[in-house]
Parts: structure tokens; C-alpha cells; sequence
């Protein structure tokens, strides 16, 4: 069963200036009740925080979304707090929404999905997207994740086909502010399956842009191989461009993958392959 939209979702971002206006003894202070996106003025009332939808989240809640730094809490009618995360039995993983200043990522079993590093989750996107611009025709997202990748294509694209393994992730994207127009924006559909296999189904020379961004080599070794690296060049378009996340170019591992990555792509039949070190990946054109 999927996910329902949250009423309310906040993380420590959003709960540490309601305490430190507690403190102060404020009657209302502003808040978002949406990781960020928008803003709205709540009571400061005795038993806890009361929102304009009228539910009220207690003082102890408040405190324990507080003193999580790596969690984003969804709030039900009642008032109770959920731990936005989910653990799959199809992966044996771990997912978990992580706040930032900005749009949350997801830890992957502890391992976050985006750049956060002097950098937030949009940024990183942005940085991705821009590597193949002008991102028009049809868009081919491998691995949906959180859905930014297909929102931010979606919006100059004709059509995306986002592919995503595990329906776990939906669950959490779904509890997510920032992924609604994953499941709202009628540009983009959604695949839910292994892309090494649905790619198979696709006809020749399908997508302009494709966008790769799997998850790191040691959970994924397979959306590296040569193999799916033909699929790609058999469903791009002749003068499309993909781009592939690889990892830090500057770390060891990350220069160690780029090589081989680098080797195959040209193997498989990309006239050109380049490196992206701005946006931690490669782009091939066909």
C-alpha cells in the first residue's frame, strides 16, 4: 500500500528555533511544516507546539525530532511522531530521510545518496542535469531515488521514464515534501523495477538524454558493467549525451571506478567519453 502525504514532516532544522522561542517564552513563532518549502505561524502552548491544521505536537516529541540530526519525523493526526525511514526486505536495506538545510537526502544502509558536503541535495542535482543541458525530448532516469533528477528534467523535458528497484524508496519519497511532483507532474512516468532489466524492453534509439546515477559501485557492480553500458548506447538517440554519476574523482576508489567507467563506456560504443569532475561524474555522447 502506498504512503499517504504527510500532514506535517519536520527535523531539527525546523524544531530547534521553536525550543530556543519556548525558552524565550514566545507565544508563536513561525515554523515549516514541510522540511523548508514553506513557512506558517504555530502557537507555543503549554503541552507543546500547535499548528495551523490544529494538530498538536507535544513538548517531548518536539525535543527527541530535536536531538535526531540524521532523521525527518512525519506527524500524524493524533499528533504522534513517525521516523521517516524503512527497512527492505527485497534490498536488505536500510533507508532513512536525512535532513539538510535544504532538500533531505536518503541514507542508503547509512550511506547518503547526494553530495552534502559543502554542497546540498539540489545543488548536486542541478550540478548533474546541467553536465547534458539542453535536457529536452525524452529522459531516461535509471535509478528515481527521492525523484529529484526526474523533477528537475521534467521541467524542460517532453517526457521522463524513471526506473526505481526498490518500492521502499517510493514509500519514503512519498513521505518526502520535496519528491510530490514525482508523483504529481504528468511529464514524468514511473517504472518500478530492476533497470538492468526494464532497459531491455525499451526499442532503439528511445532517449535523448539519459541520466545514470546508480547507487555506489559495491551495492550496484552491475549498472557499471559492459553490459548494461551497450544497453545504454542502444537506447540513446544518436547525438544524446548521458551522464554518469561516478563518485569523488579526488578519493581513491572514486578515481579507480572513473578508469574503468571511462574504459567501458568507450568499449561500448560512445564516440566520446568525458569527465565531469564539478558534478562527481562522466558524460558520454553517442
Amino acid at each position: 500500500m502506498a504512503a499517504a502525504r504527510p500532514l506535517l514532516v519536520l527535523s531539527h532544522v525546523q524544531v530547534r528555533p521553536l525550543l530556543a522561542a519556548r525558552q524565550a517564552d514566545q507565544p508563536t513563532a513561525t515554523c515549516s511544516p514541510d522540511l523548508g518549502m514553506s513557512t506558517v505561524e504555530v502557537a507555543l502552548e503549554k503541552e507543546g507546539v500547535r499548528f495551523p491544521n490544529g494538530v498538536l505536537v507535544r513538548w517531548e516529541d518536539m525535543e527527541a525530532i530535536a536531538a535526531d540530526e540524521n532523521g525527518c519525523f512525519w506527524v500524524d493526526e493524533e499528533g504522534r511522531i513517525h521516523r521517516i525511514q524503512r527497512f527492505s526486505e527485497y534490498t536488505n536495506r536500510l533507508y532513512t530521510l536525512m535532513p539538510t538545510r535544504t532538500a533531505p537526502t536518503m541514507l542508503v544502509s547509512g550511506i547518503p545518496m547526494h553530495r552534502i558536503k559543502g554542497i546540498d541535495p539540489l545543488r548536486d542535482t542541478l550540478l548533474k542535469i546541467k553536465t547534458i543541458a539542453p535536457v529536452r525530448g525524452r529522459v531516461l532516469d535509471t535509478a528515481t531515488g527521492l525523484g529529484y533528477t526526474a523533477i528537475e528534467a521534467a521541467k524542460t523535458a517532453d517526457e521522463v521514464i524513471t526506473v526505481e528497484l526498490d518500492p521502499a524508496v517510493l514509500e519514503i519519497a512519498r513521505l518526502n515534501p520535496w519528491s510530490q511532483a514525482l508523483f504529481e507532474a504528468p511529464r514524468i512516468k514511473q517504472v518500478v523495477g530492476d533497470v538492468a532489466e526494464v532497459i531491455e524492453t525499451f526499442e532503439d534509439q528511445t532517449f535523448d538524454r539519459i541520466v545514470h546515477d546508480p547507487p555506489a559501485f559495491s551495492l550496484a557492480g552491475e549498472l557499471y558493467g559492459s553490459a548494461f553500458y551497450r544497453q545504454l548506447h542502444r537506447v540513446l538517440k544518436p547525438g544524446g549525451r548521458l551522464f554518469h554519476y561516478v563518485g569523488d574523482p579526488e578519493s581513491k576508489s572514486g578515481r579507480t571506478v572513473t578508469r574503468g567507467v571511462l574504459r567501458r563506456l568507450r568499449e561500448a560504443g560512445f564516440r566520446r567519453v568525458v569527465q565531469r569532475p564539478r558534478a562527481f561524474g562522466v558524460v558520454a555522447y553517442k
